[in-house]
């Protein structure tokens, strides 16, 4: 079992892996050893991934969503498959945290009286300094 958080946790048995042949790093070995990694994870059949985690994860990974509800993810930033398949649960991992973190809700608030009041005097403070800058005239010289 991979854990997520105290709540949730992901059987292996939910991802699949495919192997495909990596850009990048790794020389001639490129050419001939297939270590990136494409994580594929049924999000939406998922049933120990609550709704609300699923919709906030589904608005998070944007693009990387199938019509399906499958969730993709390629690695292929190092040169073996076991640290390509390592990195992509591990981001896979982390996109469910922070998927479960429930954003706060944010109440609109005003300036009070007072505040907008002290705002107005620094404006008014400010402009009189300015106000009294100005060109020396010819008989202060």
């Amino acid at each position: 079992m991979i854990k997520i958080n105290d709540q949730i946790t992901l059987d292996p048995s939910d991802l699949t892996e495919s192997f495909v042949r990596s850009t990048g790093p790794g020389g001639q070995n490129v050419n001939k050893v297939s270590t990136a990694v494409q994580l594929r994870f049924n999000a939406r059949q998922c049933k120990t991934l609550p709704t609300h985690v699923y919709l906030r994860l589904a608005k998070l990974v944007g693009s990387k969503l199938t019509k399906d509800g499958f969730i993709i993810i390629t690695a292929n930033k190092h040169r073996s498959q076991d640290r390509n398949r390592t990195e992509a649960v591990e981001r896979l991992v982390e996109l469910i945290r922070e998927a479960a973190i429930v954003p706060k809700f944010r109440r609109a608030t005003k300036p009070s009286k007072s505040a907008k009041a002290k705002r107005v005097d620094t404006k008014k403070q400010r402009s009189s300094t300015k106000q009294k800058r100005g060109r020396v005239p010819q008989s202060d010289y």
